[in-house]
């Protein structure tokens, strides 16, 4: 028996963007169960019928986006993103439209969002080894060579599957974010979780199960692994400067500050000396060795540190209020106006 949440008068929405999946689409909206009060489906100029199947479903919840031309995944999201907030939503989440992410999970995506334990949800198919039976191996190996490269950027050391697109967010913090700016296309995931971890938000994982068709993985891994980096790296440089330099300044900062100046400083004289006596024929000094290696030393240990700190330092306080005493006190308000009415 499906699991439906007290959602104590909070409204809750689905997004889904589409593109390419006139065969899934209809299984998806009628899977999502009934106490979702919004399904914001988002055709991506798609070439097949895809919208013509959604129109014909003549389900009232359903609002149907149709863009004019292909944007991605990243540019439906924003779309479906400024629905959601025009409508009111409470929580938003991100469902697939190829019938990759099953329903009977959204109630565990949004408890912890109700309840105040965090800001934003997201599935993680690593759970356990059982999880990962149906999840084709091409995945799988592109999945392990991004993990570490996103929880560098975001700073989200403790969460995992990262290119899992199932997600629930709080309108409060989508109210935050500048929407238009999200990535498009592949990076989208990736993107948002380093916007979210500039904004400290709470990230919690919701084990859920690989659950694949006979569709064909879009997942390219030379993308992956050679597309995403410099992207990534780009994103890591935009989340420290915005959280140690801006929005706060700590011990992470003082080391960055003087720990990449000196392990700079160090190995490009260490370079430099190396070229000049190499070209000399003759052996360095050994004072001139350790002039070079200690910037390269203490640099390293300054730097090593800012990193254990930013691994302690995954957020722990949402952003967010807790809905549903916000639900409450909004109805002992209304009751209590009518009482001295």
């Amino acid at each position: 028996m499906t699991h439906v949440p007290s959602l104590e008068g909070a409204k809750v929405g689905v997004v889904v963007p589409a593109y390419r999946v006139a065969r899934q689409i209809e299984n998806v909206i009628r899977g999502i169960p009934s106490w979702i009060e919004t399904i914001i489906v988002v055709e991506d100029k798609s070439p097949d019928d895809t919208a013509e199947r959604v129109e014909k479903l003549a389900d009232p919840r359903v609002v149907l986006i149709r863009h004019t031309e292909n944007q991605g995944v990243g540019g439906a999201m924003r779309s479906g993103f400024r629905e959601a907030l025009k409508r009111k939503l409470d929580v938003i989440v991100k469902m697939d439209g190829d019938d990759q992410m099953d329903p009977v999970h959204l109630a565990h995506f949004v408890e912890p969002l109700l309840d105040g334990d965090a800001d934003v949800t997201k599935g993680n198919r690593y759970h356990s080894p059982t999880s990962l039976a149906g999840m084709p191996k091409v995945r799988i190996i592109g999945n392990a060579g991004l993990t570490f490269m996103v929880k560098a950027a975001s700073g989200y050391w403790a969460n995992f599957d990262p290119a899992n697109g199932y997600i629930a967010f709080r309108r409060e913090l989508l109210e935050r974010m500048q929407i238009d700016r999200l990535p498009s296309r592949y990076f989208f995931e990736s993107g948002l979780l380093i916007e979210l971890g500039i904004l400290r938000a709470v990230v919690r994982d919701v084990p859920i199960d690989a659950r694949y068709g006979d569709e064909h993985s879009s997942l390219s891994i030379p993308r992956t692994l050679f597309g995403f980096p410099p992207r990534l790296f780009a994103g890591l440089v935009k989340r420290i400067f915005w959280r140690y330099f801006v929005y706060d300044f700590s011990a992470v900062s003082i080391f960055v500050l003087l720990g990449l100046p000196m392990f700079l400083f160090g190995a490009g004289l260490g370079v430099y000396l190396w070229y000049d006596y190499a070209a000399q024929g003759v052996n360095a000094p050994p004072g001139m060795v350790m002039f070079a290696a200690m910037p390269i030393i203490l640099g390293f240990q300054m730097l090593l540190q800012a990193v254990v700190l930013d691994v302690t330092g995954v957020p722990r306080f949402p952003v967010c209020e807790p809905l549903r005493e916000a639900a409450r006190a909004e109805k002992e308000a209304r009751s209590h106006s009518r009482g001295a009415a």
